[in-house]
């Protein structure tokens, strides 16, 4: 199965994939991950994304589509993916149906900002050994002290109510059409994200199979 994954950043869309890959046995395709690897690589594409990277522009969609469709040819993406990240517009949705990746499900997770900001900006991680706390629903045994090694919990810049709020406008103005877009194409499936992962879960699989 061909899928993209939609949502608001903190919506959890990161847990579901690798729920789904789990379940499927397909692979998670993150435009970060697999620009970094091809850049890494010296591919052709890697050495055309590395070019606008290193003068700090945004690399242009046709590169990264075709950093995409390199790593969609790889075996273990034969019987299916997820592009998690990737097309974050109307045009790059448009570029990559022009470039011949056909996609079969569109999951879109939805929850309200003011969950999200909630959820994000309650966040505090340990700024030695990198593990994830939060102020409501996964408390230290001792406030601003991590459990596993008694680093200082701090809240990332990422997580501020100022730089959530941010990026939830930004969604909205640019991702979010991306619905109309895929429900024209009958491909969209809705899900109402959850309190439990487990029932977010349950949710996405039904709608796998819808």
């Amino acid at each position: 199965m061909k899928l993209i994954l939609l949502g608001a950043p903190g919506a959890g869309k990161g847990t579901q994939a690798e729920k789904i890959c789990d379940k499927l046995g397909i692979p998670t395709i993150s435009t970060g991950n697999i620009l970094r690897a091809a850049v890494k690589d010296g591919t052709e594409m890697g050495l055309k994304a590395k070019g606008y990277m290193d003068a700090g522009d945004l690399v242009p969609d046709e590169v990264v589509i075709g950093i995409i469709k390199d790593r969609l040819a790889e075996d273990d993406c034969k019987n299916g993916f997820i592009l998690d990240g990737f097309p974050r517009t109307i045009p790059q949705a448009e570029a990559l149906a022009q470039a011949g990746i056909d996609i079969d499900k569109v999951i879109d997770i939805e929850v309200p900002d003011e969950k999200i900001t909630a959820r994000m900006s309650g966040r505090r991680v340990c700024a030695k050994c990198a593990n994830s706390y939060h102020i409501e629903y996964k408390k230290p045994q001792v406030e601003g002290v991590c459990d596993s090694c008694g680093g200082e919990l701090i809240q990332r810049k990422d997580d501020h109510p100022d730089t959530v709020l941010k990026r939830l406008v930004e969604y909205h103005k640019l991702t979010e059409p991306l619905k109309d877009f895929y429900s024209n194409l009958g491909k969209l499936r809705i899900v109402e994200g959850q309190e439990e992962v487990a029932d977010t879960t349950a949710l996405v699989f039904s709608a796998l199979e819808d």
